[in-house]
């Protein structure tokens, strides 16, 4: 059986949250806030506006094995937060939930939450441990840098 493991981020930016939302909530602005040893790209161009069903479809590559990835929104509560699930991609389940809020003293306290299952049993398991832990945590660093360049300028 599949192990759940759990990934959280929470972040403070210094922007009011209807405007954070709004640049989270765009599809196109996921290039700004991938890293570029992700080598993602769209395989075919991303909605204006993200809705319950909507489908993004990309391509990715990492250490040189190209993949497709395609999620769908699964819900959204439109300035407060939003969830995607992956449909067809690496993972045997991927969740992630973006969440916005007021933040004590002005600004916008972003957390999100990403939950995910490897497949293969104990051979995604020895694959987290090497690899895939660390991928995550560099992508959602560089996110974070991203956003903080964003959002501070």
């Amino acid at each position: 059986m599949a192990r759940t493991h759990t990934l959280e981020r929470i972040q403070e930016i210094p922007r009011p949250c209807a405007e954070v939302f709004a640049f989270f909530a765009s599809a196109k602005n996921l290039t700004r806030l991938t890293p570029p040893f992700v080598r993602m790209e769209f395989r075919r161009p991303p909605p204006d506006e993200l809705e319950v069903g909507t489908l993004i479809d990309y391509r990715l590559r990492l250490y040189g094995v190209s993949f497709d990835w395609q999620t769908r929104i699964e819900s959204m509560d439109r300035g407060r937060s939003f969830s995607d699930s992956q449909v067809i991609g690496p993972y045997r389940r991927w969740h992630h939930l973006h969440e916005f809020a007021e933040a004590p003293g002005g600004g916008t306290r972003m957390r999100d939450v990403v939950t995910y299952e490897l497949p293969l049993g104990p051979l995604g398991e020895l694959a987290r441990w090497l690899m895939v832990r660390r991928q995550l945590d560099a992508i959602f660093d560089y996110r974070q840098a991203q956003t903080d360049q964003i959002f501070r300028t």
